[in-house]
């Protein structure tokens, strides 16, 4: 059992179901059973699916003072989350909207509340770290300030930075250069994944880069190894909805990879994990446990195709200078 600590956002997650995109003016519509409010987050989503998949974690989160707080309360309850350290620190708890159509497409409305502007005690996060193998330190403004005294104690950090499109980005530059294990989205990359690959190791010294490729798997680049490779997709189940694949894939790499110390074997089986989590509504929804992880994972066709892949380039490319 690894331990992970996890810093990052908590709201309130309201998903509408349409017919597709564009959406036309009208002026009322009765989607039954279209409309589904849960509690989310990308911490959230992150400390649910690790705990699912059997990690153990500290999970420290800002939420409101308000009704939808006793919302998040309770969900922490039910889903056996720690939440002694989610702390009431702000009048309203962050909210979310995400409008997603059958084919599983989504747009995703945040609104953060004051969460930007306020601090986490710091003295929390340093008791935690203590005990914790690997922080995941998601790109929100009050984990920013952990980055450094997790690099003075020598931790593994691993974050997200979801959609980007320039290299010195000026919020996320700070959660990319302290990234030992760094995600990100192809979304708005203004080059082809590969050379956006090579670009990030070489201004940052990332050891290990996922970038997720959405429908066609994910892109994996591992320095040490000199080694870029995509590995594709797979179906477990249908889709229902993409939202929250990215915090799947990013939570089931850190468990699997932390379980083998081995980064090609963990982008398969969280490329599994996510393809199962898209078969449910919610981010917060559609987790494996480690074991049905394993049973899935045996039978599906990213282990046929790529069981070998992965391990021929790493020797290929061992000794072949970095680029």
């Amino acid at each position: 059992m690894s331990h992970i600590l996890v810093s990052g956002l908590i709201n309130i997650e309201t998903t509408l179901q349409v017919e597709g995109f564009p959406i036309p003016y009208f002026p009322v519509r009765y989607p039954f059973h279209g409309v589904n409010s849960t509690v989310s987050g990308v911490g959230y989503n992150l400390a649910k699916a690790l705990l699912t998949l059997g990690d153990e974690i500290a999970f420290l989160s800002i939420i409101g003072e308000d009704i939808a707080a006793q919302q998040v309360r309770a969900a922490l309850e039910t889903d056996q989350i720690p939440e002694e350290n989610v702390r009431s620190l702000m009048p309203r708890t962050a909210q979310s909207v995400i409008i997603y159509d059958p084919q599983g497409r989504r747009q995703i409305h945040t609104d953060l509340k004051d969460i930007q502007e306020t601090v986490y005690p710091q003295e929390i996060f340093e008791r935690e770290m203590a005990r914790c193998d690997l922080l995941a330190l998601c790109n929100i403004n009050f984990s920013r300030p952990f980055l450094s005294k997790a690099q003075q104690a020598g931790k593994i950090i691993a974050t997200d930075v979801h959609t980007i499109s320039q290299l010195y980005d000026d919020y996320n530059r700070d959660f990319m250069r302290a990234a030992d294990i760094l995600f990100m989205s192809d979304e708005n990359l203004p080059s082809n994944p590969e050379d956006w690959a090579k670009q990030m190791q070489h201004a940052y010294g990332t050891e290990i880069l996922v970038i997720g490729l959405g429908a066609r798997g994910a892109l994996l680049a591992v320095r040490s190894d000199n080694f870029i490779e995509r590995f594709p997709a797979v179906t477990v189940r249908p889709v229902v909805n993409t939202i929250g694949a990215g915090d799947a894939l990013f939570s089931a790499f850190l468990h699997s990879y932390l379980e083998s110390g081995d980064p090609y074997n963990a982008i398969q089986k969280a490329i599994v994990f996510a393809s199962y989590k898209i078969g449910e509504k919610g981010a917060a929804e559609g987790f494996l446990s480690h074991t049905e992880l394993e049973e899935i994972a045996k039978t599906s066709e990213v282990y046929e195709n790529l069981g070998g892949l992965a391990e021929l380039h790493r020797w290929e490319n061992k000794t072949a200078p970095h680029e």
